[in-house]
């Protein structure tokens, strides 16, 4: 009872921590390009029900935009509402990497240390803090997991409907999320073939499968609903090779996405932990089972993203890592147990040893994120490059308060993403603003801006272009540098 207590004071001051890390200057990292597009669309989604499948439109799946929807009622700030979906995924995630770890091992212990790894994971700190679809993927992707296990054990038929809701709330989210169904016969490692009447069991455990996928399709169905549905195969192609394209070069990419992914990791995970993973997987030899489902959960999707990826991101392999931090908090158990013989107090300060490089980076990544030790492709993505939102707000807090007595208008370089994305987030609904994106950004563009300069103040934002033509009649208002790269954001005035 005792032990039962200080578990759940133990758990209790993770959670406070968990949302203090997750809060606190949440919306200090300016809005980055996919961010502003899906907060966009929640948006227009929250204003006119008829939009409600905008995501579509795109090839993406809605959930993450229905979610940041309903926030946006009681939130004013867009990208403050956006970013407390991921918080509350990740809250999820992190209560049931807890569950995960504890059915898999019967071990509360290793359960704790999984929920403190997933706290003091940089990965994990990185994408609970933004507004994009990974951390709900991940969340569903962790209790997808835990209940396909407890599934296996059980047999149960109320166990197969939640794991149906979760796994129709993945694919509802993500197209990753149907690896949560592939990888579902996996659990069957977990299946008791000493018992009798095990085929009984077996052809049982089949049909409540079947009932899981059944209803997890039956939810990812209502896409159907929508004239874009097909868009969705058609975007993943952008990302994914189609098998007939991949067949004629199936090998060519592999070994270049496979050391790419594997330095992210190894880079958001940090060395000490990788090689507390290393460890449970290499030196410590009981548990075979258990690892080796773990391994497999991450492994098959690890590769087959390696294979087939065209355009890959760090963010796409977050849902697959969270196997491997339940690895490493076994590891942490077992020395644990095995220091702690000698003196609880040096125990503690190991496992301290190894959550440092985590702590470091994460201090990093809430207040000096441009300096953080993560991987280049994000911190160009989210702060040194054009697809960085810095600038944004002070562009904003600029023409709110121009059209504050007097109509105005302002054009933006690109008709989809970054802008004029994050500036109709912000000033759609000012009948003094009206905002316009154009592409390409050509010479007839600036005469069409000096026509419409005549009748209202008239401004310019450039994202990617860095130079102009002396022959442009633009007056420089303000540039503002994307972190410590070499892009900046122009704010330019129609001069006549």
């Amino acid at each position: 009872m005792k032990n039962n207590k200080n578990l759940i004071l133990s758990m209790v001051v993770l959670i406070s921590i968990y949302i203090a890390s997750r809060l606190i200057s949440l919306t200090l990292l300016p809005i980055f390009t996919d961010e502003a597009i899906y907060l966009r669309w929640a948006q227009i989604a929250k204003n006119d029900a008829s939009w409600r499948f905008i995501s579509l439109t795109d090839g993406k799946q809605p959930l993450f935009v229905w979610l940041t929807m309903v926030l946006m009622k009681f939130i004013k700030e867009p990208l403050l509402a956006g970013r407390l979906v991921s918080v509350f995924a990740g809250l999820a995630s992190l209560i049931g990497i807890f569950f995960l770890a504890k059915e898999i091992f019967k071990n509360k212990r290793i359960g704790f240390f999984a929920s403190l790894l997933y706290l003091i994971s940089p990965f994990c700190l990185m994408y609970d803090r933004m507004a994009l679809m990974d951390s709900m993927v991940m969340a569903f992707s962790i209790w997808s997991l835990y209940f396909g296990i407890l599934l296996v054990r059980t047999l149960r038929f109320d166990v197969a409907l939640i794991l149906g809701m979760i796994l129709g709330g993945g694919i509802l989210t993500k197209t990753s999320g149907f690896f949560n169904i592939y990888l579902l016969p996996i659990t069957l490692l977990f299946f008791d073939g000493q018992k009798k009447s095990r085929q009984r069991r077996f052809l049982k455990w089949l049909g409540l499968a079947f009932i899981a996928v059944v209803f997890s399709q039956a939810y990812y169905s209502v896409l159907r609903l929508s004239p874009w549905f097909h868009m969705i195969a058609q975007k993943d192609t952008t990302f994914i090779y189609p098998l007939k394209e991949w067949l004629n070069h199936p090998l060519r990419f592999f070994v270049g996405n496979l050391k790419g992914q594997f330095d992210w990791l190894i880079t958001y995970l940090t060395k000490p932990i990788f090689f507390l993973i290393c460890g449970a997987l290499l030196v410590f030899k009981e548990k075979t089972k258990q690892k080796l489902l773990l391994f497999t959960w991450f492994l098959v999707p690890f590769v087959a993203l390696a294979l087939f990826g065209k355009v890959i991101y760090p963010r796409f392999i977050l849902f697959m890592a969270m196997p491997l931090l339940v690895l490493a908090a076994w590891s942490i158990k077992e020395l644990f147990v095995e220091i702690n013989k000698k003196s609880l107090l040096f125990s503690c300060f190991v496992v301290l040893l190894f959550c440092l490089p985590s702590l470091c980076i994460n201090s990093k990544i809430l207040f000096d994120l441009a300096n953080a030790s993560i991987p280049q492709s994000d911190l160009n993505q989210y702060i040194n490059d054009w697809p960085a939102g810095g600038g944004v707000k002070e562009v904003v807090d600029y023409l709110r308060e121009e059209a504050r007595t007097k109509k105005i208008f302002v054009g933006t370089e690109g008709t989809f993403g970054l802008f004029p994305a994050s500036l109709e987030l912000y000033l759609v609904d000012d009948p003094n603003v009206e905002i316009k994106g154009y592409w390409p950004f050509e010479d007839k563009v600036i005469k069409g801006l000096e026509e419409k300069a005549k009748k209202i103040p008239t401004f310019l934002v450039l994202k990617e272009t860095q130079e102009i033509s002396q022959d442009w009649p633009l007056e420089l208002v303000f540039k503002i540098r994307k972190g410590k790269g070499n892009t900046f954001l122009y704010f330019y005035r129609i001069i006549l």
